[in-house]
């Protein structure tokens, strides 16, 4: 006899084939992308999302119930959420994880609910949703669970609920004409389907690798994959225990707790349920780990091991004293957040007065828990994010979302130019609502353009294009094609600007530019406009060659 429920043990493995299938076919997701720039790729985000979340999953072993299970599936992802298509799988999962998180078990009609409620999430958090998008195809397999809930064989509707997503999926070039000319499907909807059918194979049984690569810029390891190269290991006790929570611990007093955790040690692991906190660390001193989480509440399944023989306790000791004298400064009025790459462009953000600097924007978007902790380092009472790029938008208003001991104001800066030009418009005087209004008002008069390569073949914007061909990309699409760059950077500028007066153009070049090159180039524009200021300037972003703004 079939069995038509999901335990807490089955739905982990489902999550985590899930996982492992998105990681598999990351690349081929990435191809279906319909901008061939080399920026932070849909499959590249949504894997590094569905991975945060992964990596908690694993984390609470075998034994989880499904409350437990839907607190580390939705924290995990709402705080690894990279770029749009993150942000957005991560409020499914977080609406899915609502009402799973409320079960025993779980049947047909509760994961018809769940999905409902998984895409309810995820249309509100976008702004305007744009159809034809993983938000359709999310829509689309949510409708057929409801029309199936009253079915009774639990494989046949996983089934169904996918297949039919997969009709969906396809009919995505139809409702966006971008997708149709570059003929490919929605890349986040590709996604999506991915995910479902791992979670099929593992619920049928299917033989999977559930081993996972391991980010560099990952902040936390799973337990079962730490080294114990006790040789050369800093940090010689492994501590791990269990607070049973008796105050609120909300997201603000789990990344205070990591913080501290991370000034006395490494390999952290933070899981934190509703009612309780799984913790793992590598330290020197475990009374400090054990002192500060007695603030939250009694401990349990302790476990301290000695790994290695020698210590630095005196160092340690040394360090908690000097950390003991350091009194905490209050509170400045404004603070300034900007993701930014490129010497150059990071040393004209902080010389505007920008607190943090998020490395990342075209080679890497930053994830929500990235943006968190510079929030977190801004020692202001209004802290003011410019995220730079369209795809890290969403992850930063994520962010300020979580956020309760702050105002986090996200402006929508798409690019750096209109991030410097958002920052110089900050008035003192002005309350952060006015200065809100004024640097949106301020940005939209901003026209910008970045030169880069193309990394596939496709056609977009009535334009064939080439891989390694050089791209002019505008603030709503292709200006510009050719095979050399210093020409195509020219007519991208004459197409950006067209016949409107302009007052000032500002070049930032990049890091494979020379200071000659971009020097003829910028003689080239003061040429053909000489009425108005050019501005030239060592930018060192990698990836584009030059970044334009004209004002």
């Amino acid at each position: 006899m079939a069995v038509n429920t999901i335990d807490a043990k089955t739905l982990s493995h489902m999550f985590l084939a899930g996982a492992k299938n998105l990681e598999v076919k990351k690349e081929y997701i990435n191809e279906l992308n319909v901008f061939p720039v080399p920026d932070g790729d849909t499959g590249t985000n949504m894997t590094l999302t569905i991975m945060s979340a992964a990596k908690e999953v694993a984390a609470l072993g075998d034994t989880p119930d499904l409350k437990q299970l839907a607190k580390a599936i939705s924290s995990g992802s709402l705080r690894g959420a990279r770029g749009n298509s993150g942000v957005i799988l991560s409020q499914l999962f977080r609406g899915f994880s609502k009402v799973i998180g409320e079960q025993e078990v779980l049947d047909i009609k509760t994961l018809a609910k769940a999905m409902e409620k998984a895409v309810e999430s995820a249309y509100k958090a976008v702004m305007k949703p744009k159809e034809g998008t993983i938000l359709t195809v999310a829509k689309g397999i949510s409708q057929k669970a409801k029309e199936l809930e009253d079915t009774e064989d639990l494989d046949g509707f996983l089934e169904a609920v996918i297949t039919y997503g997969e009709e969906v999926l396809a009919k995505t070039p139809e409702m966006l004409p971008v997708l149709k000319q570059a003929g490919v499907v929605d890349s986040g909807g590709q996604g999506l389907i991915e995910v479902l059918k791992g979670c099929l194979m593992a619920y049928r049984g299917e033989e999977i690798d559930l081993s996972f690569e391991v980010e560099a810029t990952s902040k936390t390891v799973n337990v079962d994959s730490l080294a114990a190269d006790t040789a050369h290991i800093k940090y010689g006790y492994c501590t791990e225990f269990i607070i049973m929570l008796s105050k609120t611990f909300n997201i603000k007093h789990e990344m205070d707790f990591k913080a501290f955790l991370e000034s006395i040690g490494d390999s952290i692991v933070v899981v934190a349920d509703d009612d309780i906190v799984k913790v793992h660390v590598h330290t020197n001193d475990p009374g400090l780990a054990i002192q500060r989480a007695l603030k939250y509440g009694a401990l349990s399944n302790m476990k301290i091991d000695n790994m290695r023989l020698e210590h630095q306790e005196k160092l340690f000791k040394e360090e908690e004293k000097k950390q003991a004298t350091v009194k905490e400064e209050p509170p400045k009025d404004t603070g300034f957040i900007s993701v930014s790459i490129g010497e150059g462009l990071n040393e004209i953000l902080t010389d505007l007065g920008v607190d943090v600097i998020i490395e990342g924007g075209q080679t890497m978007n930053p994830s929500t828990e990235d943006i968190l902790s510079a929030i977190e380092q801004v020692n202001a009472k209004n802290v003011f994010i410019f995220p730079n790029n369209k795809n890290i938008i969403l992850a930063a208003n994520q962010a300020q979302s979580l956020v309760e001991d702050k105002k986090v104001i996200v402006i929508p800066t798409k690019n750096i130019p209109q991030g410097i030009t958002a920052i110089i418009n900050y008035v003192p005087d002005l309350s952060p609502e006015e200065n809100e209004q004024n640097m949106i008002s301020e940005i939209s008069n901003v026209k910008t353009g970045q030169v880069t390569y193309a990394v596939r073949d496709t056609v977009i914007d009535e334009k064939t294009i080439r891989q390694n061909d050089i791209m002019g990309i505008g603030d709503h699409g292709i200006l510009a094609v050719g095979k050399d760059i210093a020409e195509t950077t020219i007519e991208m500028v004459e197409e950006m600007i067209g016949d409107d007066e302009v007052e000032l153009i500002s070049i930032y070049y990049g890091q494979d530019v020379t200071e000659e090159e971009a020097g003829k180039v910028g003689a080239e524009i003061e040429k053909l406009y000489s009425e108005c200021d050019v501005e030239l300037q060592f930018g060192g972003q990698p990836i584009y060659y030059y970044v334009i703004s004209a004002e």
